[in-house]
């Protein structure tokens, strides 16, 4: 079943389930995925790279709202922008720790012989190539740099 797939499916689910929250939720990644398939350039297609990208996306985005609303002192707002965060994050793959990605990376830049912080830009672009879609990308470059950096 592919990700539209699961997505529309979920929305049928979620519009009998009267759930207006998650519904709002599902129906952002179902646009944000036919923009992909639309836009100019496009296969018709979305790879499985392009749909992990997509819902990274979308939760990053949330989560900076979430923090915004919060620093406004808009908690309802907030709540509501976590939850569809939470949603969205169900269909990305299973999240790493942070110290596992610690791990994978040491094995990372003994693999790619680093050494010093030159190397940290090639090492961060191959962690982020192997990791999709589990970690993120800062977590990444920070790990990435403290290692480098003792």
């Amino acid at each position: 079943m592919t990700l539209t797939e699961r997505i529309n499916d979920d929305i049928k689910k979620a519009m009998l389930a009267r759930e207006k929250d998650k519904l709002e939720a599902l129906r952002a990644v179902k646009s944000a995925l036919l923009l992909a398939l639309t836009s100019e350039g496009s296969t018709g297609e979305v790879s499985k790279d392009g749909e992990i990208k997509i819902l990274q996306k979308l939760v990053k985005q949330r989560k900076e709202t979430a923090e915004i609303y919060t620093g406004q002192k808009r908690d309802d707002l907030a709540t509501a922008e976590l939850f569809q965060a939470d949603v969205i994050s169900q269909y990305l793959p299973s999240q790493l720790d942070e110290s596992q990605v610690t791990d994978y990376i040491s094995k990372l830049i003994i693999e790619m012989g680093a050494s010093s912080m030159k190397d940290m830009g090639k090492v961060v672009n191959e962690a982020n190539i192997r990791l999709a879609g589990q970690a993120e990308s800062k977590t990444i470059a920070l790990i990435v740099k403290n290692i480098l950096s003792k």
